[in-house]
């Protein structure tokens, strides 16, 4: 029978570093996949697991058996992958005014290959995704996220939040109409082009 996850924290905080190690490779790839899709990019990703195990290991006595291990990490995750967003979002926007002062207009025109436009557009649709998850606070984004992706229930999110039901449900609402604001002109050009293409 499989051992519980409380029963492998006991046995790390003995000192049985085999206990974490059974830890971690149960969990890992679900913190992968939060952390993935709050980043969008799988080097954070990989980043972001392995400083939420290493600071689960280092704040492993904090740890309340009563609690989920599994919530517990999200926790840490979500708020690691946050801090990421945010150092990349400066750094962006530092970058964004150097690139607007040296690109050329002519660089920025697709090429004639074929499917050029298809790559153009199925880029600027991605950008228009991140761009929308962008302009999520933080408990937005991670609410959203822990929802629409992870499937987590109203009551798990707002143990990873710290909210009660009402401001979870509030931040859920918050974020998909945002998002729905940002994305409508892509949903719109989409649209469009399907209807240009069926004539």
């Amino acid at each position: 029978m499989e051992e519980t996850d409380s029963a492998a924290v006991s046995r790390a905080l003995a000192g049985d570093r085999d206990a974490f190690r059974v830890l971690v490779e149960r969990h890992s790839r679900n913190v992968f996949r939060l952390a993935y899709r709050m980043t969008g990019n799988e080097q954070d990703a990989e980043d972001v697991v392995q400083v939420t195990f290493l600071r689960a290991w280092r704040s492993l006595q904090s740890f309340e058996s009563q609690a989920s291990f599994g919530t517990w990490l999200h926790r840490i995750a979500a708020n690691y992958s946050l801090d990421l967003i945010r150092q990349r979002k400066r750094r962006e926007e530092k970058r964004e005014v150097s690139y607007r002062e040296e690109t050329d207009i002519l660089d920025t025109i697709p090429g004639g290959e074929p499917g050029a436009d298809r790559l153009v557009y199925s880029s600027s649709v991605r950008s228009a995704i991140h761009a929308a998850m962008d302009t999520l606070s933080s408990q937005e984004r991670t609410a959203f996220v822990l929802r629409h992706f992870e499937g987590l229930s109203i009551e798990q999110i707002g143990a990873n939040l710290g909210t009660g039901a009402n401001a979870t449900k509030h931040s859920i609402f918050r974020a998909v109409q945002k998002l729905r604001r940002a994305l409508e002109p892509v949903v719109s050009s989409v649209s469009a082009q399907g209807g240009a293409s069926s004539l």
